[in-house]
Formats: structure tokens, C-alpha cells, sequence
């Protein structure tokens, strides 16, 4: 296959994933955001994840000079800072791009907001894997796409509708919007700890995709209830702006 080709393709297939999702979790919305803001936020997602990274790296790097044992790459204290950094990156996305525009204007557009820019930071990080895959083989590749796509892609929109869970809970309880925020950041960090961790502590490789696959499983639903309460509680109850 000629290199652009395949770059195009790798570039693609990266996007894939996070457009199917983005479509199933829309259709939660009985008010369909404008289309030029959810594209909005899904670049910002974009756009904001080289920061991620970049974190990311600097708490590796500073880490080992002091304690190298512990702040090792794919050791538990970085999948946690990882996992930090990227949920509260997901919602500057949202802050920057959509928080306070008027059509955000019912509190379930919070976790469509979110999702979407969660799907967005996703897209570019599934691209990045896959190109770095594909320099092994276009095999390894595909087999990490088709993974990533039933796994860290479905887990970025899961925690970040979980920030979007307590955003919304924000227009009913403004004056405690921050401490609702910073518990959604913490939930959701501690989902996508849980989930790398799960990933990459089996021997099995099998099992540990398994046990994460059942994780997912189990905030898919979740999220489902979340949608509803939201819901439930907009239509039974006048709401502040945020």
C-alpha cells in the first residue's frame, strides 16, 4: 500500500470509531444541539489532546529524577495522573467551546457536550496509536483499531458523560457548581484509572480486555439511568442558567 494511502486510511480509521458513538449517544438528545457547535467541540477535544500529552510526559519526566520507581511510564501513579489530566482536558473542551454559549441551554446538553468533545480528544489519540502500531505492522494495527474501538474509545465518551452528569446537576444546584465539577472529575478519573489498570495487569492480555469490556458494560448502562434522571429532573423542575 503506497504511504499516503495508508496515512490516509490510519487517519480514517481513527475518526471511525469516535463517529459511530457520537451518532448512538446524539439520539439521547430529544433537542438536537446545532451541528456547527458539536463540531466545535469535538476539534476543541482535538485540539486540547496534544496538551494531555504533554502532561502527560512532564509528570514522567520530572517523576523519574525524583522517584523513578514510582512515576515509571505504565506504572498505577501514571495511569492515574494520565487519567486525570485527560478527563479535566475534555472539559476545558467543553468550557472553552460550549459552557457558555446560549445553546447550552438544557442541562442534558451537558453530557452531549461532554461526550462529544471526550469522542473528539479520542479520535486523535486512536489516530496516533494506529500510526504507531502500523510502523510494527498494518496488522498489529487493525487488530489495535478494532479494540480501541469497542474499548478506550467507548471508555473516553463514558467518563467524560460522567463529568456531564454533574454538570448538569450544576443548573439545579449552581451554587455548588464547582464541588459538583471536581466530583465528576474524580469519578470519572477513577473509571479510566480503573479501566487502564484492568487493561494492562493481566498476563492474558484476553482477560484483562474482558474484565475492561465488562467494566464498560457496566457504566454503558449506568449512563443510560444518568440520561433519564436528567431528564426527568429538567422536566420536573425549573433550572438555573449556568
Amino acid at each position: 500500500m503506497p504511504p499516503l494511502v495508508l496515512d490516509i486510511s490510519l487517519i480514517l480509521l481513527g475518526f471511525f470509531p469516535s463517529i459511530i458513538w457520537l451518532g448512538i449517544f446524539l439520539r439521547k438528545d430529544s433537542h438536537p444541539e446545532p451541528r456547527y457547535m458539536l463540531i466545535r467541540t469535538f476539534l476543541m477535544g482535538m485540539i486540547l489532546a496534544p496538551v494531555a500529552v504533554g502532561l502527560q510526559w512532564a509528570f514522567v519526566g520530572l517523576g523519574e529524577k525524583v522517584w523513578p520507581e514510582i512515576f515509571a511510564f505504565s506504572s498505577a501513579h501514571f495511569f492515574l495522573w494520565a487519567a486525570f489530566v485527560e478527563e479535566i482536558v475534555k472539559y476545558w473542551s467543553v468550557k472553552f467551546t460550549a459552557l457558555n454559549n446560549p445553546e447550552f441551554d438544557e442541562p442534558v446538553d451537558a453530557m452531549i457536550y461532554m461526550i462529544t468533545a471526550s469522542l473528539g480528544f479520542a479520535a486523535i489519540e486512536n489516530i496516533l496509536v494506529l500510526f504507531r502500531s502500523s510502523a510494527e505492522s498494518v496488522d498489529l494495527a487493525l487488530q489495535v483499531w478494532a479494540l480501541r474501538s469497542v474499548g478506550a474509545t467507548l471508555l473516553h465518551a463514558l467518563s467524560g458523560a460522567i463529568i456531564g452528569y454533574f454538570l448538569a446537576l450544576s443548573w439545579f444546584y449552581f451554587e455548588h457548581q464547582r464541588k459538583l465539577i471536581t466530583i465528576g472529575v474524580i469519578l470519572a478519573t477513577l473509571f479510566h484509572f480503573t479501566f487502564n489498570v484492568l487493561v494492562f495487569s493481566f498476563p492474558d492480555s484476553r482477560e484483562g480486555f474482558i474484565y475492561s469490556l465488562i467494566l464498560l458494560l457496566v457504566f454503558a448502562g449506568l449512563i443510560q439511568v444518568l440520561f433519564r434522571k436528567v431528564k426527568e429532573r429538567s422536566r420536573n423542575r425549573p433550572v438555573s442558567t449556568v
